[in-house]
């Protein structure tokens, strides 16, 4: 009787658990597994043994990925089941090259030390993104303070200027802190800036996309609802020029790009947009050695003048061998040289991952980004509130944006900018970020196949 009574039971507990959260549980599972074979080919590539050393650089990670599961099942039942599980897939995937790395970095006297501080740098992020969904009830609350969003993300951008606090790295001036503890606080304002931008479009979206004179059989919006695209165009001229970092600039500027064409549906926008980019940098290449260096080394990287130059092509003609090097198939985690790749574990480490995982690794990666961008997209799509749509998008395309400026830059398409990979290069400043906007995503999708009453 008990018997038929727990087979009873079962069906309904399956209906009682959304489908997207068992889905999700499963793929974890299936995660954390490729990430405890990708940690083990390493120990037994290098090492020839595996050690219990691994435990460290596996388990803390996937407890707390099963944690921000548990939170999901708590709080947003019926969000997205594959973000999590993709986010989760790609963070471990640079727990393990960096953990590559560090041996390297041992066997030839070095310290290492930097995959265990990714490691525990990523569970606090997962666990952030957990606290964000946990008390983060309803996104729509940040539609009301649009403008304290835009202001704190203008603070948070000019921070790494101030006297005390701000701190040049590899020759950009992005982060703020102490000898020991440094923050990137743009990786911040990205979110912020996005929901200054959704807030601000929705709030003016007729005015931008139906008033104005016309120039030319071309519509042209009041100076009032202009000035904003001017005005953070010059502000990311000024993130350019004071920060000296292209990448960031171009950002900021794409995003509200894209936002404001999605907004009004009007070409306007993005051909004038494109052209103030465009015009932006060529000027910036002329004015500023360093832009100019960047796209002579991009348009030239094999010159010994660029390669042998201070922050010439050096960075990128290691990269490029390293990709060539790993062919179609790869050299296999732990049987290239990707120590060779200045900065291997965080502006170039898809290189290394593409010299170990070749061109089909590559895609592979590639492919796991399209498929997280994509999510966030069908959730913007999905959304019946504007600014919901809006935010969801700007958050996806950020992700996007930086993937194909990064990779891009890395495989010698477009000139480097500095951007790191999202999830995978080492850095606590980006994996909050990225880990905060996944669990935005996750609240906008549970809140949009929620019912009212719920």
């Amino acid at each position: 009787m008990s018997n038929l009574s727990l087979t009873g039971a079962i069906p309904a507990l399956i209906k009682t658990v959304p489908r997207s959260r068992n889905f999700e549980a499963v793929l974890l599972f299936w995660v954390s597994g490729i990430h405890a074979f990708a940690l083990a080919q390493i120990q037994l590539s290098i090492l020839q043994v595996m050690t219990w050393e691994m435990l460290l650089y596996w388990a803390p990670p996937t407890i707390t990925a099963l944690i921000f599961h548990w939170v999901l099942r708590r709080r947003a039942l019926k969000a997205d089941g594959l973000m999590l599980p993709l986010a989760f897939l790609l963070n471990g995937l640079g727990i393990a090259m960096i953990y590559r790395l560090d041996l390297a970095e041992i066997a030839s006297g070095g310290d290492g030390g930097v995959a265990l501080r990714q490691v525990w740098l990523s569970c606090f992020a997962m666990l952030i993104a957990a606290a964000v969904v946990r008390w983060v009830p309803d996104h729509l609350t940040l539609r009301r303070w649009p403008f304290v969003s835009g202001l704190s993300a203008i603070v948070l951008l000019m921070l790494p200027a101030a006297p005390v606090i701000g701190r040049t790295i590899n020759g950009a001036t992005l982060w703020v802190g102490t000898d020991d503890l440094s923050f990137q606080p743009g990786e911040i304002a990205k979110i912020l800036l996005a929901i200054f931008f959704a807030g601000y479009l929705v709030s003016r979206q007729s005015s931008l996309a139906e008033i104005g004179s016309r120039v030319l059989g071309v519509r042209v919006p009041r100076a009032k609802d202009l000035g904003p695209i001017l005005l953070f165009w010059l502000a990311s001229l000024v993130v350019l020029v004071i920060q000296r970092d292209l990448g960031t600039s171009i950002l900021y500027f794409g995003l509200f790009l894209v936002m404001i064409y999605v907004a009004t549906g009007r070409g306007f926008y993005v051909g004038a947009g494109i052209v103030m980019i465009i015009s932006g940098t060529l000027v910036a290449s002329r004015l500023f050695d360093y832009v100019g260096n960047r796209f002579n080394s991009w348009l030239d990287p094999f010159s010994l003048e660029n390669y042998n130059a201070v922050g010439g092509s050096y960075q990128l003609v290691q990269a490029i061998f390293g990709i060539a090097h790993g062919d179609v198939i790869g050299t296999g985690l732990g049987g290239g040289f990707p120590q060779l790749i200045p900065l291997a574990e965080s502006d170039f480490i898809f290189a290394a991952l593409g010299e170990e995982l070749g061109l089909a690794g590559i895609f592979v990666i590639l492919a796991v980004y399209l498929l997280l961008v994509y999510r966030g997209l069908r959730i913007a799509n999905s959304h019946p509130d504007d600014f919901s749509k809006l935010l969801a998008l700007g958050l996806s395309f950020a992700i996007g944006l930086q993937v194909f400026v990064v990779a891009g830059g890395v495989m010698g398409l477009l000139p480097l900018t500095g951007l790191t990979t999202p999830f995978l290069a080492a850095g606590g400043s980006s994996l909050l970020a990225n880990w905060s906007i996944i669990a935005l995503l996750l609240i906008i999708s549970d809140s949009s196949l929620r019912s009212p009453r719920e």
